[in-house]
């Protein structure tokens, strides 16, 4: 009897790569004895509620599109508590979560991945009931990734969220809030705050790229201090293009779980989709919660490339040598 196998499928991602390879996906997936159920998006949440509701019936499930298209089946197998791996090929813009795992951009090569034997067991954040794969952000350009459309995010790749992003810097707000992690309390200014578990973010490095742990219950935290001026705007735009902390204008630290207390509410995203707006925010870890295929070999390179110490807790060397 054939292992069922059911594929989500964004056509919309990445100037709609996937038309074209899609023939070559679905031969990939036939010859390692897959029986495929294909099915495409039509609009925002139809990933979530396709993987909530069917893939309980299957032993893999595979989806294709941008990283919010991986959010949304990671959502909907959270909600359905369901634990079957889940092969991933990057078709977006910006794939920043795809990259964090080393997966290729050349889709046949990930869809290779995807009905592999190897897998990543990532952590899975969570935001008042919302889940995500590697950011929950509010403030400064968050509404960007969002209010981008899907058109200007196709003919430009990355630099349609600079563009956008441009446009908005005369309009940058800061929130007073109470940020509480690791038993202390922070209280400042902020004009942007990010809680991640990727290497990049919006295509840029993280600012603690070189200790990221997809795996280890741990967020990376980055909270942007009030510039008193513009040429502190400046300095804390330098630095993040550059991925450089600097304790002057900004607060970095790792924490498993994080309350954001605002004086009114305030817009969030998480993994490039709105979030809702809220006054008090409480995230959450759920350490090792869904099991992602990877290639070992890919990721030590990766680590090599980057030059981190490890991106994995559970690396076993002897995988990858």
């Amino acid at each position: 009897m054939k292992k069922k196998l059911l594929f989500i499928y964004n056509t919309h991602a990445g100037k709609g790569r996937i038309r074209n390879k899609l023939a070559d996906i679905l031969e990939i997936f036939a010859r390692k004895g897959y029986e495929v159920t294909a099915v495409p998006t039509l609009r925002r949440g139809d990933a979530t509620e396709i993987a909530e509701k069917r893939s309980t019936e299957y032993e893999l499930l595979v989806c294709s599109g941008g990283d919010g298209t991986l959010d949304e089946v990671v959502t909907g197998m959270m909600k359905a508590g369901v634990e079957i791996p889940v092969g991933y090929i990057p078709a977006g813009s910006t794939n920043d979560y795809g990259n964090s795992l080393g997966l290729p951009k050349n889709m046949a090569a990930a869809a290779k991945i995807a009905v592999g034997q190897e897998v990543c067991k990532c952590d899975v954040g969570e935001l008042e009931n919302t889940f995500f794969v590697y950011v929950a952000a509010f403030g400064a350009f968050t509404e960007v990734s969002y209010a981008t459309p899907q058109e200007i995010k196709n003919l430009l790749g990355h630099a349609a969220y600079i563009l956008e992003g441009m446009k908005k810097l005369h309009t940058i707000k800061a929130y007073h809030m109470k940020v509480t992690a690791n038993g202390q309390t922070i209280e400042d200014d902020f004009i942007y705050g990010m809680v991640t578990n990727s290497v990049s973010v919006g295509g840029l490095k993280n600012n603690t790229s070189t200790n990221v742990l997809l795996d280890d219950g741990m967020f990376e935290v980055t909270l942007i201090k009030n510039p008193k001026n513009p040429i502190e705007l400046q300095n804390i735009i330098a630095s993040l293009l550059i991925a450089e902390f600097d304790s002057k204008y900004m607060y970095a630290f790792k924490a498993s779980e994080i309350t954001f207390e605002a004086e009114s509410e305030i817009p969030w995203t998480v993994d490039g989709e709105f979030g809702g707006n809220r006054k008090c925010a409480k995230i959450t870890n759920h350490k090792q919660a869904i099991s992602i295929k990877v290639n070992w070999k890919n990721v030590y390179k990766l680590m090599e490339q980057e030059k981190m110490q490890q991106n994995y807790s559970l690396l076993d060397k002897d995988m990858v040598d």
